[in-house]
């Protein structure tokens, strides 16, 4: 088995796991603040991952850490917005919106570089808004508010993704990532004590749903992650996050029952298909350069 294969297995792996964690946090808010979740998800990652990559902590400078506080409070963002908004609306509709991540990042892209998007991101949008349209819009045309917290979601990780592509190239990647989860942990710390009464975990499902989400979702996973995308392409990693809300609304239906009816079902294959075309891009520009590149000189 090629280690690109190995990669592209522990990213779908990955993937279930992400899935998972809008069951998790459902289970979580039963008993739990949602700021204390946030902060005792990121605060366990942060220390399982130090513990295994310590060495890179041991040189950090102060550029790091203020790279890593950036980061983390986009991170602290983005976990608060999904946290409320998979409050107010279903797991599954929150994984197929948080999704949109795949469509936002190269939004941004464009409008960083002042050029308009090629024809696979601009019709990937345009699929993808109209599978929103069918998921979430019920008889009058609004979205509830936890819909639009999940896609404020989507929009908050983009940012986070661009930032770290931008810190990275003259940081270290694993320093990086680490010190966000502690950022981040840090920041719902003291949301939670100020908007909250923070307690530790008192039930076996609020335990469970602590740490799966900090030990599964965020340590396990963001590691796996970092290790996978050094064996395997961008294009193929995209693709394969357009697993994560098929996964998330299969959990939501096997242990949360949620009924998912016709209608959502039409939705997230409209969504996910506008996903996978507007990964098309990312394949087509690698072809133009593997053309160039052959040209003669």
């Amino acid at each position: 088995m090629s280690y690109r294969t190995r990669a592209n297995m522990m990213m779908i792996g990955v993937n279930v796991f992400w899935g998972m964690s809008y069951v998790f946090m459902k289970m979580g808010l039963n008993s739990l603040g949602s700021f204390t979740i946030i902060a005792l998800r990121c605060l366990i990652a942060f220390f399982i991952a130090g513990l295994f990559f310590y060495k890179p902590l041991l040189h950090i400078t102060r550029k790091t850490i203020l790279s890593s506080a950036i980061l983390g409070f986009l991170l602290f963002s983005v976990f608060s917005f999904v946290t409320f908004g998979v409050s107010m609306t279903s797991a599954s509709n929150a994984g197929f919106l948080v999704s949109l991540t795949v469509i936002f990042v190269p939004l941004l892209n464009c409008l960083l570089v002042k050029k308009l998007p090629s024809w696979p991101i601009g019709l990937g949008v345009t699929i993808t808004l109209t599978g929103i349209g069918v998921l979430t819009l019920k008889h009058s045309f609004h979205m509830n508010t936890g819909d639009v917290l999940c896609i404020g979601t989507a929009l908050c990780y983009a940012f986070h993704i661009t930032l770290t592509g931008t810190f990275t190239k003259n940081e270290n990647p694993i320093a990086l990532g680490i010190l966000q989860l502690g950022f981040a942990g840090l920041f719902a710390l003291l949301c939670s004590f100020l908007f909250e009464h923070p307690s530790i975990p008192t039930t076996l499902s609020s335990w469970i749903a602590i740490l799966g989400l900090g030990v599964l979702c965020s340590a396990i996973g963001f590691i796996c992650q970092a290790i996978a995308q050094r064996y395997t392409t961008p294009t193929h990693t995209g693709l394969i996050f357009a697993t994560e809300p098929i996964f998330a609304a299969l959990f939501a239906v096997l242990f949360l029952h949620e009924l998912f009816t016709l209608k959502d079902l039409v939705g997230s294959v409209i969504v996910v298909a506008g996903i996978l075309i507007a990964q098309l891009d990312d394949l087509l520009l690698k072809k133009r350069v593997h053309y160039q590149e052959t040209l003669p000189k």
